[in-house]
């Protein structure tokens, strides 16, 4: 909305003309729903769910009775700052509708006593992610960089949207495995923002950066990005509040639509290889869970068999870390290892 009146209202006022800065509707963004979600959170969250505490998780009696759902706060104020600074666009519109639906599906999840069955959260998680391949892709051919290699990849849309609809299907599900310390998989989830939000902004939505990389220049890049930020803001207001000891959970309905984003920007960033990069700590916590269990359930295959997941269990119950000590050293190592590889994603091709 903002662009749009900046682009009509600047002959008639010069300064309209920051609407049309993508810097500025960053920061605007960013800041507005930080703002939104801090002053609004304490005041909804008596309306929300009690927390009936995980089976089998370590420390789950710590989170019981306190208020889980916090996503169906923040994420609309998220999606609601997004459409207020961003230039109106119908892919974008379809991925904020299927936002608010992983959303949705979560707090079902959170507020059903027993919660839903993991076919149900399979099944919905499947469907979401599948139309969320599809919304980037619009069966159009989709163009791809890679590590190692410089030379950009066209991929049709019959390949793209099945390994578009796996990428997004773990990134919700790995995220969701690591909300179980205070604002571990928040802080995990803004760093990994912070670093996609960059270089889509500052990479592949930018024509010289791109171009000196080697890598594809995508002209909305840096609409993504915005997307990005913003929801960096929501997750810092969230985050006010779910420091240790925390007053409110985000329980389901954050964190799948937050892994739902994670994925679809890694995919709008052209480069699927980008989840591993931005969210090193987010699969080693969860996504080494899902494959443990994957391949005993199905193969019959057991491997980490000393290993308890979600790996903050493991850390917390058999070496004894605190939940602070989790949650820094966690996040130190996401901010170490990040940028070490991203450097040889972008120089060693």
């Amino acid at each position: 909305m903002l662009p749009w009146l900046g682009s009509h209202l600047v002959q008639f006022f010069g300064p309209f003309r920051l609407f049309t800065s993508y810097l500025f509707l960053a920061t605007v963004g960013t800041a507005l729903s930080a703002a939104a979600t801090w002053y609004l959170l304490p005041r909804l969250w008596g309306r929300l769910p009690r927390d009936r505490g995980r089976a089998n998780a370590v420390g789950a009696e710590q989170s019981v009775g306190k208020p889980v759902g916090a996503g169906i706060i923040f994420m609309p104020i998220c999606v609601l700052v997004c459409l207020l600074v961003l230039p109106f666009d119908g892919c974008r519109l379809e991925i904020f509708a299927l936002v608010l639906l992983a959303m949705a599906v979560g707090f079902v999840d959170d507020r059903k006593p027993g919660g839903l069955s993991e076919l149900q959260l399979g099944v919905a998680d499947f469907l979401i992610a599948f139309l969320g391949a599809l919304a980037i892709s619009h069966l159009q051919p989709v163009t791809l960089w890679l590590p190692l290699y410089k030379q950009p990849l066209t991929v049709a849309p019959w390949l793209f949207v099945p390994l578009g609809t796996a990428l997004i299907w773990l990134a919700i599900n790995a995220t969701n495995c690591t909300d179980g310390v205070d604002g571990l998989s928040g802080s995990l989830a803004a760093l990994a923002f912070v670093f996609l939000g960059a270089i889509l902004y500052a990479v592949v939505g930018h024509v010289d950066i791109s171009r000196y990389l080697l890598v594809p220049h995508y002209a909305d890049g840096a609409d993504w990005g915005i997307i990005a930020f913003v929801l960096v803001g929501s997750l810092a207001g969230y985050l006010w509040h779910n420091a240790h000891p925390s007053a409110v959970l985000m329980g389901d309905a954050g964190s799948r639509p937050m892994g739902f984003l994670l994925g679809v920007l890694v995919l709008a960033a052209g480069n699927p290889f980008l989840i591993i990069v931005v969210a090193f700590m987010v699969l080693v916590d969860g996504a080494t869970g899902l494959l443990k269990v994957a391949l005993l359930r199905f193969f019959k295959i057991g491997i980490f068999r000393n290993v308890r997941y979600p790996l903050h269990d493991h850390v917390r119950k058999t070496l004894g870390w605190s939940n602070t000590q989790v949650l820094l050293r966690f996040v130190l190592l996401q901010a170490v290892i990040t940028p070490i590889l991203l450097v040889l994603l972008f120089k060693v091709r």
